[in-house]
Parts: C-alpha cells; sequence; structure tokens
C-alpha cells in the first residue's frame, strides 16, 4: 500500500503535503518524498524511513510553492531506499510522478 496526497491553490503547498502524509503514513513507512513546483521548476525531497527524516531531509530551508505531490511508501517492489522513494522523476526533472500498488498514477 502506498498514500498519496496532492494539493494546488494559494497556499503554501509543503504544510499540507506533509500532514496529509502523516495522516496516510499507516499505509506506507518504509520512504516519503515530496515534489513542489517552485519557481518554474521541480524540487523533490526523499527519504527512505517514516515521515520524520523526510521533515528532517526538508531541513530548514524547504522548498516552496502552491502545488505539489507526496507519496509515502510501503515497499512491495524494491528496497526501501532514497532511490525507490518517490516521486520519480523523468530524466530531465520537468516531470514528477507517484504511483501506488494498483497502478494509479498522479502527475505533477
Amino acid at each position: 500500500m502506498c498514500g498519496i496526497v496532492g494539493y494546488v491553490g494559494t497556499r503554501s503547498c509543503l504544510p499540507i503535503l506533509v500532514e496529509g502524509l502523516k495522516r496516510l503514513e499507516y499505509r506506507g513507512y518504509d520512504s516519503a518524498g515530496v515534489a513542489i513546483q517552485q519557481n518554474g521548476s521541480l524540487k523533490i525531497v526523499k527519504a527512505a524511513g517514516k515521515i520524520r527524516e523526510l521533515e528532517l531531509r526538508l531541513g530548514p530551508n524547504p522548498p516552496s510553492g502552491t502545488s505539489g505531490i507526496a507519496h509515502t511508501r510501503w515497499a512491495t517492489h524494491g528496497e526501501p531506499n532514497d532511490i525507490n522513494a518517490h516521486p520519480h522523476t523523468d530524466s530531465g526533472g520537468h516531470l514528477a510522478l507517484v504511483h501506488n500498488a494498483s497502478s494509479r498514477t498522479t502527475s505533477c
């Protein structure tokens, strides 16, 4: 299982995404990540472990923006590590996506 949350609006999306991940953490606790549109580019932060690890990795100067996606993962395929954490990106870093075991896809 996985937990997916997204936000598009006028408020800062990061607090909304992280709170959503916390509410969904029971659906996946192996890794978590966020993708946020910031000044025309994507900022991706991922971490193996619980949501608290992601919060630590976000640090004192986290990405900011008003749209983004986030994911918490329960590893059914592949090791629970930073590389396998979602969001995944295309080779140019222009598209980020998250998916769950039932193959639903959300992109940002």
